[in-house]
């Protein structure tokens, strides 16, 4: 398969790549700094230069051509303030459902936040009230779209801790954190498996369900 992810030089966005490169896939992450292509050459990805922020959806549509599905990875980081969190997290993920459907992309995982709400309150810290803001209201987007074969995926709070390939996936399970290297792990598991999880948005956790048995179960 050839995958195009977005956002291709992040933390979850390297992961994939490589489970991806190791099974026989063709993975494509898009970056925006050339001094990024190395680390995506090392882990069998191609990298290919784009500003989300900036590009239209023909000119990414042009490089989504032949690809079988796309992952929007891509996000604002740390840092960022809240116009950013609108531009990328949102805007973003607009621009490559827009893109996939002039190419012809028909599947789109999205990378989401559990708590995301187009309508989510400032609470304490305005800054990550834009973030889930903007997540949810990329994730409405994304579901109103009948030309696209979509699944959301809202993890907890990401860590960097070794992969235990253990986790719960549903619709609702409770809030709970999960390594970024599952993460990866369970968006290569629904590329390879996408039929049953058209359509769904699923919370992710770490758990005791061995990933392939918990993606069966969603």
């Amino acid at each position: 398969m050839r995958i195009v992810i977005a956002g291709g030089h992040g933390q979850i966005a390297l992961h994939l790549e490589q489970l991806l490169a190791a099974r026989g896939d063709h993975p494509i992450g898009l970056i925006r700094r050339p001094e990024h292509a190395a680390d995506l050459r090392e882990r069998g990805a191609e990298a290919v230069l784009a500003d989300l922020e900036a590009d239209s959806p023909a000119e990414l549509a042009r490089t989504l051509d032949g690809a079988d599905a796309v992952v929007f990875a891509a996000g604002a980081g740390a840092g960022s303030g809240a116009a950013r969190k609108d531009t990328v997290d949102r805007g973003a993920a607009v621009l490559l459902a827009d893109a996939a459907e002039l190419a012809g992309v028909r599947r789109y995982l999205m990378i989401s936040s559990m708590g995301a709400d187009a309508q989510a309150p400032d609470g304490a810290d305005p800054v990550f009230g834009a973030y889930l803001r903007a997540k949810g209201a990329a994730d409405d987007d994304l579901r109103s779209r009948s030309a696209l074969d979509w699944t959301v995926l809202r993890p907890g709070r990401l860590t960097d801790e070794p992969p235990a390939g253990l986790v719960r996936l549903a619709g609702a399970v409770g809030r709970g954190s999960v390594p970024r290297a599952d993460v990866a792990a369970v968006l290569a598991a629904l590329l390879a498996e996408p039929a049953p999880l058209v359509g769904r948005t699923l919370e992710l956790v770490s758990g005791e369900a061995p990933i392939a048995e918990a993606v069966a179960a969603a």
